[in-house]
């Protein structure tokens, strides 16, 4: 055969397709997914075996936990030492196992997640209720099947007289299948199965009477019926645990949250450490000290509260925030007939009976043929002693033990089995006393097998034999409930000041998107210096708030973030503020236009936005409360081009005032821009020529009497007295002239400014040189004038920007 005959040409696909299928299929049904008779994943069930084929049971000595891991390897599962010793841990540990498969001493690992001790150095055994998984192993019960190098026999499954599924729960992830099965409470899973045998078409409701939920190691408290009643039905469904809290007073009128049990796979380590880091990162306030105070009395997490604190809120914030409540979700998926299927309670528990129908079947059979095969000797030997004198005679004319056999077998045609009992009788048991033994043997013997007859021929006998073998495990090993179940899941609702300590600061927002918060203190030492920021930056806003506040942050795309200022870094006044982006991330192209803080969001209160192709909009302020804030949200919708330009706060009761590049002004009541919702993109606000766009707008009290600047790109300002220069008119019209037209070189707004005493305005050339006017000092002027030049734009380039600024920020 050449090299070129040894190989296949296969597509690659089939190839991975093929390898993969056969290693999902191993995974799938020897790894990570439990049986739905024994409740055991592979490695789980060799461990047990392996323990119990040692002999090192609950009534023996301790051994080291080595020797075991390398019976399992050596006999059964050909894996690494680590994968095997830590399933063995896993099922000593009495934190994450509802009932503990094995004893182990020395350290096993803890709650808070330490690693175990070396295998060296541990020891283990098989508990008790262990030994019922493995009860009657020996009498046929269960198939059997050659390990992986044919040397033994391993067995299939295990007896497993009590329902291991859903007493210890599972946990796995396979190929394309994971699986979650809580634990549940022995007694009642027993009560359940019973039930169930004595009426299979019983509902899950009718279950639910005695099967009440899960049942973890860790107690705390399961929320949601509904849920557990979901996943019963279909095997998937979703609850809540919740740790058990109390809240102590303590002296000097202060309180302390005590927690004394936590969800369950919660690390207590991890859980306790984020609880102290919310404590340090002031995300929450009202908690001075977090401890740890769990000893071998039992758990114990102390959190210990400030004077005045709202201790409820505190602990909402906790459920919310950390895991001290968590959502479990049911994925009870197990293998069943070899195949990965996702099973309801009733499913499950039709497993496990069907599968102790053929246990108690085969235990049966096996007890059956022993009995009679016994009795068969037994009435050889009773038949034996009748004739005594001529049996010995025969033996003793014998030659061998294989004549003397023989010669019973045809003289007085007993078998081979009761020949052989006869010559290796012992003397003494020809006392009158042990005739009478065989006699009471006799009738033990006809009894038994009179009642696995029964047991075998009797269905309702089958059943009855497994009732009553789950009634003495019952009995035996049933605890107490761990977890209370409450019907409904708690809403949790934070109030915002447990969260935040409430502080003055004071907030900046730059041109260029770099916010901060300052405290007080920081901006008062300023004496009246500009925030740190990049020499081509500008303020564009300063605000006095506090951190229960609210900032919302608008971008030319319409979009808005959503930021409670105690999230806003906290720098001092004259170092640079971060930028926005690193908070909630904007496009590169995108640009802050204005920015407001909010202390409620009043429906009473409307947002007015304006748009640079002449759109208006109002909506109510409360719509923009956000409840998820990670990323940009939608302000208002904008068309393909079109850009955000001005954004105020309003009552609904201000006059509206919008300016044009070319020109135009249009004055009318914001009552004629009905609300609409914080999606929606508003209604026309100008009629705008073809090449004109909106430059400004803005609102103002409708008795004020208004003066409005107006900056041209020629670097020429004016000021215009609205009332006697405009008239009140409607919306989505084109306005007047406010700029007398030039044929050549005709100025084109840039802003057009609403001002008063208290106000600067600035303007920006091309090439950075800044101007500062004040506006009392600027004559009045009519619509027709064009200003006076304040900047030469031949040497400084056009005017592209102009803002006005308050006196005192100056």
């Amino acid at each position: 055969m050449t090299n070129a005959e040894k190989y296949l040409d296969l597509p690659l696909e089939d190839i991975i397709g093929d390898r993969f299928g056969r290693y999902s299929k191993y995974i799938i049904q020897e790894r990570a997914l439990p049986d739905a008779r024994d409740g055991l994943k592979p490695v789980q069930r060799r461990i047990l075996f392996a323990m119990y084929q040692d002999g090192n049971i609950s009534d023996k000595p301790f051994r080291k936990s080595a020797k075991t891991v390398g019976n399992v390897i050596g006999n059964y599962h050909p894996h690494g030492d680590t994968s095997v010793y830590d399933a063995m841990v896993r099922l000593s540990q009495d934190w994450k196992v509802r009932n503990v498969l094995v004893e182990m001493h020395g350290n096993n690992g803890s709650i808070d997640g330490d690693p175990p001790a070396a295998m060296r150095y541990t020891e283990a055994r098989l508990s008790p209720i262990a030994s019922e998984l493995l009860r009657d192993i020996d009498k046929k019960t269960v198939d059997f099947t050659p390990n992986f190098d044919d040397t033994q026999e391993e067995p299939v499954v295990l007896p497993a007289l009590f329902p291991s599924l859903l007493v210890n729960g599972s946990t796995g992830i396979s190929s394309g299948y994971a699986t979650e099965i809580p634990p549940h409470h022995l007694e009642e899973v027993i009560d359940a199965v019973t039930m169930q045998i004595d009426k299979p078409e019983s509902t899950i409701d009718e279950l639910m009477t005695v099967i009440k939920g899960p049942d973890f190691p860790t107690g705390g408290i399961i929320q949601g019926v509904d849920g557990i009643k979901q996943a019963y039905e279909t095997g998937k469904g979703k609850i809540v645990i919740r740790a058990k809290t109390e809240i102590e007073d303590q002296r000097g009128g202060r309180q302390q949250i005590v927690i004394t049990e936590i969800p369950y796979e919660v690390n207590k380590a991890n859980l306790v450490k984020r609880m102290d880091e919310l404590r340090i990162d002031k995300k929450v306030d009202g908690i001075s000290e977090v401890r740890d105070e769990t000893d071998r009395t039992g758990l114990r997490i102390v959190v210990e509260l400030k004077k005045e604190a709202d201790s409820q809120g505190v602990l909402n914030y906790l459920f919310k925030n950390t895991d001290l409540q968590i959502s479990y979700n049911f994925n009870m998926v197990a293998i069943h007939n070899r195949t990965p299927q996702l099973m309801g309670l009733k499913k499950l528990i039709d497993a496990y009976i069907h599968h102790q129908r053929e246990v108690v079947t085969n235990r049966s059979k096996y007890e059956l043929k022993k009995a009679q095969d016994r009795q068969h000797v037994v009435e050889g030997l009773i038949k034996a002693i009748s004739i005594l004198d001529e049996v010995i005679a025969t033996i003793r004319a014998s030659k061998d033990k294989k004549d003397a056999k023989n010669n019973l077998i045809g003289q007085y045609t007993f078998t081979e089995a009761q020949a052989e009992a006869i010559v290796t009788l012992q003397l003494y048991r020809l006392t009158n006393t042990d005739i009478k033994t065989l006699e009471r043997e006799a009738e033990d013997l006809e009894k038994q097998i009179k009642e696995l007859l029964t047991i075998l021929n009797s269905d309702r006998k089958l059943l009855s034999v497994i009732k009553k073998e789950l009634a003495r495990v019952k009995k035996t090993y049933a605890d107490k409930r761990r977890s209370v179940i409450e019907a409904e899941i708690q809403e949790i609702k934070i109030n915002l000041e447990v969260m935040i300590p409430s502080e003055d600061v004071v907030i900046s927002v730059t041109k260029e998107g770099y916010v901060k918060r300052t405290s007080p203190r920081s901006y008062s030492a300023s004496n009246g210096e500009p925030p740190g920021m990049k020499d081509t930056d500008r303020v564009l806003k300063i605000f006095n708030g506090n951190t229960t506040n609210t900032m919302l942050i608008f971008t030319n795309k319409g979009n808005y973030l959503h930021i409670p200022v105690h999230e806003l870094p906290d720098i001092r006044w004259k170092d640079a503020g971060q930028h926005v982006t690193n908070i909630v991330s904007i496009d590169k192209d995108e640009s802050v236009v204005d920015a407001m803080v909010i202390e409620e969001f009043k429906s009473n209160e409307y947002l007015l936005f304006f748009t640079k192709y002449g759109m208006v909009k109002r909506t109510e302020l409360s719509n923009y409360k956000a409840q998820r804030y990670s990323k940009p949200l939608m302000a208002l919708k904008l068309k393909k081009e079109d850009e955000l330009v001005d954004v105020y706060i309003t009552d609904g009761n201000k006059d509206i005032f919008l300016a044009t590049n070319i020109g135009y002004g249009l004055w009318y009541e914001e009552e004629e821009v009905s609300v609409v919702g914080q999606r929606a993109a508003g209604v026309k606000a100008i009629n705008l020529k073809d090449e004109d766009f909106v430059v400004s707008g803005f609102v103002k009290e409708k008795e004020e009497r208004t003066e409005v600047v107006v900056i041209t790109n020629r670097g020429a300002v004016k000021k215009m007295r609205l009332e006697s220069e405009f008239e009140r008119t409607s919306r989505a019209k084109r306005g007047v002239v406010m700029l007398r037209e030039l044929k050549s070189n005709p100025h084109r707004i840039i802003k057009a400014l609403p001002v008063n005493q208290t106000d600067l305005v600035w303007m920006e050339a091309g090439k950075g040189k800044e101007e500062v006017i004040d506006p009392e000092k600027l004559r009045t002027a009519d619509r027709y004038n064009n200003g006076s030049f304040i900047i030469d734009v031949t040497t400084e380039g056009p005017i592209i920007d102009a803002w006005k600024r308050k006196k005192e920020e100056d």
